[in-house]
């Protein structure tokens, strides 16, 4: 039985879709006014959508003001111009749907959801409630974000919700397992979403053929990956391997601890304002810089547009 919703929302959720990385001050404030030029960067990017309160855009550090204030600048500013998401990073399925109606009103394509994510697990009956009550709730389709490594999801469990949750459209599959990518596509059904938030392989993601990227990376140089997965989609596999590299050699120099805070800087690379992480999250080093500085200069070139360094 074809998932109409699935099926009505594909082309929406395929292709780059970055998530927004959220731009703090020193004292750790959320600068609402700084989404304006961080969207207008990626939609001349190419991009196919924004995510915006995932993780790469430290979402589990927003206050559910700042959840909302953040939501509806990013929303606004968008206007349209692409698929809009909204991340969900909750430990509860009450505040989920808490969270979802302070954006009553917003036209938003899709909601990326983590399972819940503190100490304890959850049932696999009581996660499938879950997924099931946020979207009865707020009727928007929604990509489980699988990421949380003591809630993780097996290929088995993803392709069960997809099935009893009609609202469950697909998957983001993250945590570097690339085996899962290439499970989900031999095994949803056509209409489904499958995307990589796999940073170091995006190359082989796509030529899995899995639908788009939301991932940090995306973020950090959406116009690089916009080229990268449209090569794939055309068959230049040559080129594609090209910037595979280009982009595994940036990976390899951006720690995760302070992944946020790389993007940010490599963002700044690119000419836009330059804003840190939110505490306890450690800034930039000096040799961060250096190290990351080396691994963009060819990717400078692919994106076309580079600022001094910092």
């Amino acid at each position: 039985m074809v998932n109409k919703i699935a099926a009505s929302v594909r082309e929406k959720l395929t292709g780059i879709m970055p998530p927004l990385s959220m731009p703090f001050d020193e004292a750790g404030a959320l600068v609402p006014e700084a989404l304006a030029p961080q969207i207008d960067f990626m939609v001349r990017a190419g991009v196919s959508g924004v995510v915006a309160g995932g993780s790469t855009g430290e979402g589990h550090t927003l206050s559910d003001q700042e959840f909302a204030t953040a939501m509806r600048t990013a929303h606004d500013a968008l206007d349209g111009r692409a698929s809009f998401v909204a991340g969900l990073i909750v430990n509860s399925t009450r505040g989920a749907v808490e969270r979802m109606r302070m954006l009553e009103g917003l036209s938003i394509d899709a909601l990326q959801v983590t399972p819940a994510h503190y100490l304890f697990k959850s049932s696999f009956e009581a996660t499938v409630a879950h997924f099931r009550a946020i979207y009865e709730e707020t009727g928007i389709p929604i990509l489980i974000y699988n990421v949380i490594p003591w809630n993780y999801l097996s290929v088995d469990a993803m392709l069960q919700i997809m099935d009893e949750v009609p609202g469950v459209v697909g998957m983001k599959q993250s945590s570097g397992d690339l085996k899962s990518v290439s499970d989900l596509l031999l095994k949803a059904k056509p209409e489904n979403v499958v995307t990589s938030g796999i940073d170091a392989l995006l190359y082989s993601g796509f030529a899995l053929g899995a639908h788009g990227a939301i991932s940090a990376l995306t973020c950090a140089l959406p116009s690089v990956t916009v080229q990268l997965y449209d090569a794939v989609q055309r068959g230049d596999h040559a080129a594609a391997l090209d910037m595979h590299f280009k982009l595994n050699e940036l990976w390899n120099v951006m720690p995760h601890d302070n992944l946020p805070a790389c993007v940010k800087y490599v963002q700044h690379r690119q000419g836009l304002a330059l804003y840190g992480p939110r505490a306890p999250m450690d800034p930039v080093s000096s040799a961060q810089k250096v190290a990351i500085d080396a691994a963009l200069e060819p990717l400078l070139e692919l994106a076309g547009n580079a600022a001094p360094a910092a």
